[in-house]
């Protein structure tokens, strides 16, 4: 840890990269979905293995969660062309479902995550590798 500019603030080594993947992952899920995750990858690759452990930490669980909820959202697209494709009124159903409970759930994650990150804090999601 070194001191910043603030006395009662102490800067943890990794955390503005911490910070940025975190905000990657939430613009993913909320502003610009296909943009930021390249950008998350592309962070992700160039840092993997000389980033400091605590943006380590951010960027693998940022990606992992990245993939998770690009899986989810498959995963309802394929269960509302089962169920009758988008002529259906259950894809309605389908979307308004997903939107209120899964993609919530993902964007309240993410800004657990970036506050544990401008605390200076690991994060892990709560969800299976």
């Amino acid at each position: 840890m070194r001191p910043s500019a603030n006395k009662d603030e102490v800067v943890v080594d990794g955390q503005s990269l911490a910070v940025l993947a975190q905000s990657l992952y939430l613009a993913n899920l909320l502003l610009l979905p296909g943009l930021s995750f390249l950008a998350l990858v592309y962070l992700f690759m160039k840092h993997r293995t000389s980033a400091p452990p605590l943006a380590r930490n951010h960027l693998s669980e940022t990606l992992r969660a990245s993939l998770w909820a690009g899986a989810m959202i498959m995963l309802v697209n394929f269960g509302i062309f089962l169920a009758g494709g988008y002529d259906s009124v259950w894809t309605w159903v389908a979307l308004i479902i997903y939107f209120t409970s899964i993609h919530a759930t993902f964007v309240l994650l993410g800004m657990l995550g970036l506050s544990r990150a401008m605390a200076g804090k690991c994060y892990r999601f709560p969800l299976p590798y």
